[in-house]
């Protein structure tokens, strides 16, 4: 079975990073992600990053660079994240799809959330990359 890429949104601005609360489906709800969506064929991950903020929070964004690392999800996805930047004149982010609150938290919130347990891997790689605290620092 060929694994199929999930891509998520390290989205920073101001030094803070963007997190989206789930509110669908029942067994996600609540809990906290990073941003992003599916790959879809004939997509690049970054093409799929740039559309899927739009979809899911209304904002113009701009792929960085990948964090380095992938992470299983249900099979036979695999999460791989990227750094992302709103664009100049971008709408401020809102929860559009699957998601009822986003909250931009500062390196010391970064674990003030409950992020979903396949995510927290992966948000503390990109936290790590940005440089906005130590790994391991939500005490997991």
């Amino acid at each position: 079975m060929t694994e199929r890429i999930v891509v998520g949104a390290a989205l920073v601005d101001g030094g803070r990073l963007l997190a989206a609360r789930r509110s669908a489906p029942a067994e996600l709800a609540g809990r906290w992600e990073l941003p992003g969506g599916k790959v879809e064929t004939g997509e690049t991950p970054e093409a799929a990053l740039v559309r899927e903020l739009r979809e899911e929070l209304g904002v113009s964004a701009r792929p960085g660079e990948r964090v380095p690392g992938q992470w299983p999800l249900r099979a036979p996805f695999v999460l791989q994240v990227w750094t992302a930047r709103l664009l100049p004149g971008s709408a401020a982010p809102a929860p559009l799809e699957d998601h009822d609150a986003l909250r931009w938290l500062a390196p010391a919130e970064i674990w003030d959330v409950p992020w979903l347990d396949q995510d927290v891997p992966a948000v503390e790689r990109a936290v790590a990359h940005l440089g906005m605290g130590a790994k391991g620092a939500h005490g997991v």
